[in-house]
């Protein structure tokens, strides 16, 4: 990533408690703790690993999708040598946090709540029902950063908070799904300037 500013958010490990903590690495950073949903259901299903398919838009589109593939690699390779079990592509996951992407982009907010208050874990529900399943638990992770930035940049910034750490190397989590969107103005929060949102949602169903 070039000189610029980035954002991480994380919606992380089980608990009530709302934290919050601010910290420099190449650049500035803030870090916010949520609670990770968790809801009791009903019988076991899979889903497909898929790549996500909602359209980036020409240029854009390609550098997206390489970048959405390269940080589920990149996530993988750091859960490896924890002795993890690799993350598969959820379409479900995939399609939630592509629209968050572009929710956050369109409306000039960054938040793991929708900007009118809908809870993260019933706009990821939406996608990736609960109904069905004895167990279904749902994370994520947030980043922002003026311009582009790499998986390799985006993943460290995850491994170098605690609760982005957390997430990524969780033994809960089954499937992800990646959300990346690249915008040249973006309004609100990102203050007019180019920036690349990326989403990532984790999830398992039992």
């Amino acid at each position: 990533m070039r000189r610029g500013f980035a954002l991480v958010l994380a919606a992380a490990a089980l608990g009530s408690s709302l934290a919050v903590g601010t910290g420099e690495a190449a650049v500035s950073r803030q870090v916010e703790s949520l609670v990770q949903a968790r809801l009791a259901g009903v019988v076991k299903a899979s889903a497909k690993p898929a790549r996500n398919t909602a359209p980036h838009g020409s240029r854009a589109k390609s550098a997206m999708a390489v970048l959405e593939e390269t940080v589920v690699d990149r996530m993988n390779q750091v859960r490896r040598p924890h002795g993890l079990r690799a993350l598969r592509l959820s379409r479900p996951l995939g399609v939630a946090a592509d629209f968050h992407s572009r929710d956050m982009g369109r409306r000039g907010y960054f938040e793991h709540d929708s900007i009118v208050g809908t809870p993260f874990w019933r706009r990821i529900e939406r996608f990736y029902p609960s109904r069905g399943f004895r167990s279904w638990t749902v994370g994520e992770n947030l980043l922002w950063g003026t311009d582009t930035y790499s998986a390799a940049f985006a993943v460290r910034e995850w491994m170098n908070s605690p609760p982005h750490r957390e997430n990524l190397l969780s033994r809960e989590w089954r499937e992800v799904g990646i959300g990346a969107i690249h915008l040249s103005n973006a309004p609100g929060t990102f203050r007019g300037n180019s920036v690349t949102i990326l989403t990532a949602d984790f999830g398992a169903r039992r």
